[in-house]
């Protein structure tokens, strides 16, 4: 279509917007049949490669989600049950957003010397872009909660606090398996060099 097509006024069977919405129509039956024809083989036996949209009866079946997808953040712990952070700010800095608030306070303990003291996280305006959790250099945050599901009808009720972020709990679960990522796993523990002169060696000790 013309680029200037879209400034040219609309004729008076155009503005009744009946044109566009027989059109959706059009789509939305297209797509119906289609599936209930596929459904209707598949019910009677018959296999064939594609048998339909596929629906997930939500929220008693969850749909597996994708490895990377990032999800509803979390704060680690180290093994005596204290956060991870440090407040070194970096998050808070990267943050394209400006969406995470950061107080830092003293620890006694020379090894840590900071820790927050509060630690929120405003998902009223986030972008859940993970700039956060590639820029913490103590894998302090990660966003593999699996958790999809939140609203408010407050805008404070969309901030996270510190000790809402240290109790959530990943769920690898909700998460699909990728054969591609255990491929690359294999090929990195063992390299074709490496594997190739391993069956060099093994034919020539025969």
């Amino acid at each position: 279509m013309n680029v200037h097509d879209k400034y040219k006024p609309l004729t008076l069977w155009e503005r009744t917007y009946l044109p566009r919405i027989c059109d959706g129509l059009v789509v939305t039956m297209r797509h119906f049949f289609r599936n209930l024809w596929h459904f209707t083989l598949a019910r009677f036996g018959v296999e064939r490669e594609w048998k339909g949209a596929a629906t997930y009866q939500y929220p008693e079946v969850r749909r597996p989600l994708y490895p990377r997808l990032r999800t509803l953040h979390r704060l680690t712990k180290r093994e005596d049950g204290t956060p991870r952070c440090v407040a070194c700010m970096m998050c808070e800095t990267v943050c394209p957003a400006k969406c995470i608030y950061i107080v830092a306070g003293e620890r006694p303990e020379k090894e840590i010397e900071k820790y927050p003291v509060k630690f929120d996280i405003d998902l009223g305006i986030c972008v859940f872009c993970g700039y956060c959790v590639e820029a913490c250099p103590e894998d302090a945050i990660r966003m593999d909660t699996g958790i999809l599901e939140f609203s408010s009808y407050t805008r404070n009720g969309m901030i996270l606090t510190k000790e809402m972020l240290l109790s959530f709990e990943p769920h690898p679960e909700y998460y699909t398996e990728r054969k591609d990522l255990e491929l690359t796993k294999k090929l990195a523990a063992h390299p074709p060099e490496e594997e190739a002169r391993v069956l060099c060696i093994n034919f020539f000790a025969l």
